[in-house]
């Protein structure tokens, strides 16, 4: 699993991402994000790293 930075352009995209959820109603702003985690996950494609990758979010809160 990466850790350090790998995004050419983060604030870019984070603010990619968030104009894509304007107008949006909160469960349609979930909906998106869930298939956005499906697609990049599928550009994963490897279980282990998403199986990490899964848990480091979770304990991120920690």
């Amino acid at each position: 699993m990466k850790t350090e930075p790998n995004i050419a352009d983060p604030d870019g995209f984070y603010e990619a991402w968030i104009a894509a959820h304007e107008g949006l109603a909160d469960g349609e702003s979930a909906d998106l994000d869930a298939r956005l985690v499906l697609l990049l996950a599928n550009q994963v494609g490897d279980m282990a790293v998403l199986l990490k990758c899964i848990a480091a979010a979770r304990d991120a809160d920690d």
